[in-house]
């Protein structure tokens, strides 16, 4: 069974760092596509960031509002994906999910609260 389990939420000023991983498990197949997307209140949920692997190829790709700030990377050999965000706002404030596609199946970690705020 597919498990994602995030961690590295919290509370940031406006200007400051978090980082934010997800551990992915249980997948026989790997995981070729990882990503993280965010919600916030009132809001639909969207793509933050995803990174997908092909060979020893990593082809990423971010929503226009994170581009520059945000930075997507991965560890294969623990089948882990993590998310530096740089310069945070307050419009960053959401839950954020971690999101892996294994055959027709989408999987969601169970979310993880950033606030950024002063």
């Amino acid at each position: 069974q597919v498990q994602l389990v995030e961690s590295g939420g919290g509370l940031v000023q406006p200007g400051g760092s978090l980082r934010l991983s997800c551990a992915a498990s249980g997948s026989a197949f790997g995981f070729n596509v990882l990503g993280w997307y965010r919600q916030a209140p009132g809001k639909q949920r969207e793509l933050v960031a995803s990174i997908r692997t092909s060979g020893r190829t990593n082809y990423v790709d971010y929503g226009d509002s994170v581009k520059g700030r945000f930075t997507i990377s991965r560890d294969n050999a623990k089948n882990t994906v993590y998310l530096q965000m740089n310069s945070l706002k307050p419009e960053d404030t959401a839950v954020y999910y971690c999101n892996t596609k294994v055959g027709p199946y989408d999987y969601w970690g169970q979310g993880t609260q950033v606030t950024v705020s002063s």
